[in-house]
């Protein structure tokens, strides 16, 4: 068990194990999102969406609008830090990029080398450059060099490209390349998200780097994070879709006393969603909302049920009314 100080957080808060980070999500994980789950709580730091590096330093709206808390001192409203990250293969573009988000405020950035995405893969970025420690090595050299020593820097990647071949490599490469720590999703990209999660190599990785190692992949559960944990060696978690499914999960993990919330409490965090989401065209909304309910769904056959009333609901009003409909309905079921 890890028992050291987090350079992400000199003390942790509360003072619990394990400690909780929720993961960057494409598409999903925006600042709405980040601002609904960590006002829930059990979530101990936040990562963005990836920014992706081309050939230029970005403007400053591009990060705002990829980080909004910026605005906040680089935290959401309920306190919790967000860290940006970018996503690239030029050393120097992600190094001067890194600068710029450390000046509007960042609290620390993290690389991605994980994302598995074919589009992203095809254009040298993600995943694809586990193939290649060396460059690893390179940008997170210039990164660290161009960001402030008071903010930390660290990157996450998966187990390999193809193969596991190189998992221990390009690990050593990124710490010796000055990363304050390191989140290892623990399947490679061929693997995609399918069960398992080879967490075992996670304590092999642990062996031949000596910064904090986060686990990541396949946590759904209290269960599985115990599991987790116990393969990886490591009590530094990173969820996403588990804290997507289980807004709560957090909480769940760290305190076997806690309550976990309801189902009515989940389905009304739709509508906290909905208020932050008043721009969005009925079907843009719809589907985000539906998005999220098929998550729920997955650990709720209660919430399944309300699903199944409303998925095919594309206006706004219709689907609020379905959906108070099932609650009515549901409530007087299962009371």
């Amino acid at each position: 068990m890890f028992t050291g100080d987090l350079p992400f957080q000199a003390v942790h808060d509360s003072g619990e194990m394990p400690y909780i980070a929720l993961a960057p999500m494409e598409g999903l994980m925006d600042g709405t999102f980040r601002e609904l789950l960590t006002a829930v709580g059990g979530i101990d730091h936040c990562v963005t969406e990836f920014i992706r590096v081309t050939q230029q330093v970005f403007p400053e709206k591009v990060f705002y609008r990829l980080c909004p808390e910026l605005h906040n001192g680089g935290r959401t409203l309920a306190g919790t830090p967000v860290h940006v990250q970018l996503l690239g293969s030029d050393p120097e573009f992600m190094a001067a990029n890194a600068a710029k988000a450390a000046s509007l405020g960042a609290l620390a950035i993290d690389m991605n080398f994980g994302c598995p995405a074919k589009t992203v893969n095809r254009s040298q970025g993600g995943a694809v450059l586990l193939q290649y420690p060396d460059l690893l090595h390179r940008i997170a050299t210039e990164v660290r060099k161009a960001v402030p020593a008071h903010i930390p820097v660290s990157a996450k990647m998966r187990l390999g490209f193809k193969d596991k071949t190189l998992a221990l490599e390009n690990a050593a490469a990124l710490a010796d390349g000055g990363i304050q720590w390191l989140t290892v999703h623990a399947r490679t990209k061929t693997e995609g998200y399918r069960p398992p999660a080879y967490w075992s190599w996670i304590a092999e990785i642990k062996k031949v780097v000596d910064i904090p190692v986060l686990a990541n992949g396949e946590i759904w559960t209290p269960k599985q994070a115990i599991q987790c944990q116990q393969e990886s060696h490591s009590d530094l978690l990173m969820i996403g879709r588990g804290l997507v499914a289980t807004p709560d999960l957090g909480h769940i993990i760290k305190d076997p006393d806690y309550q976990p919330m309801s189902w009515l409490q989940h389905l009304n965090l739709l509508e906290k969603l909905s208020e932050s989401l008043q721009d969005l065209t009925d079907k843009q909304l719809t589907d985000r909302l539906k998005q999220w309910l098929h998550y729920f769904s997955m650990h709720s056959p209660i919430i399944k049920e309300v699903f199944d009333q409303v998925k095919r609901e594309k206006d706004r009003v219709t689907f609020f009314s379905a959906l108070d409909r099932a609650k009515v309905s549901l409530s007087v079921e299962h009371t």
